[in-house]
């Protein structure tokens, strides 16, 4: 099991958006398809693994499962209803995405403007989005990059961990088990 902790031994790596991306834990984002959602208790799991009615909805990941996984797969059939991607300048000037929010009232009442009617984010024409206050906002259609960056602060300690442990034992034998209770 790997799991983050500050120096006073509380949690410190909660990310409840990637937890839903990978696991399928609800996080807010209504995702259809997790990458690693709802497995269980691995086989021959260690008997310290809680399976309780307090500690469950198990599941897990190989090395090899995670490595193997793209990025920039779609992980719904449409853009998401409630949430849109703010894109800002990058450092080449071009637009890079920044990060996910709910939609803005604002930005539905500029939507509203532009396309002549009320539509929520998924509804926008082809290629909408609403450029306001020096931001671009989209429609998006999540993807594991977005919430679980593979280099990124939250997930790329784990899967450096994963690495470094798979290169002594073999991408099969090294597994991420997670539960929430």
């Amino acid at each position: 099991m790997i799991e983050v902790r500050g120096p006073d031994g509380r949690r410190t790596a909660r990310d409840r958006r990637a937890r839903e991306c990978l696991f399928g834990c609800p996080g807010g984002l209504q995702v259809d398809r997790p990458l690693f959602d709802g497995r269980g208790v691995p086989e021959g799991a260690r008997e310290d693994v809680l399976d309780d009615e307090v500690d469950h909805s198990h599941s897990y990941a190989t090395r090899a499962e995670v490595a193997a996984v793209d990025r920039d797969a779609p992980l719904n059939d449409r853009a998401d209803g409630n949430h849109v991607g703010v894109w800002l300048p990058g450092p080449d000037g071009g637009l890079v995405l920044d990060h996910v929010t709910g939609t803005p009232p604002a930005v539905l009442d500029a939507a509203e403007e532009l396309f002549g009617e009320d539509l929520w984010p998924f509804e926008w024409p082809p290629g909408g989005e609403v450029r306001r206050a020096g931001a671009v906002y989209r429609p998006v259609v999540y993807t594991p990059r977005m919430f679980a960056p593979p280099d990124g602060p939250a997930w790329g300690p784990v899967r450096a961990a994963m690495r470094d442990l798979a290169a002594v034992h073999g991408d099969e034998n090294v597994r991420l088990v997670v539960w929430f209770g």
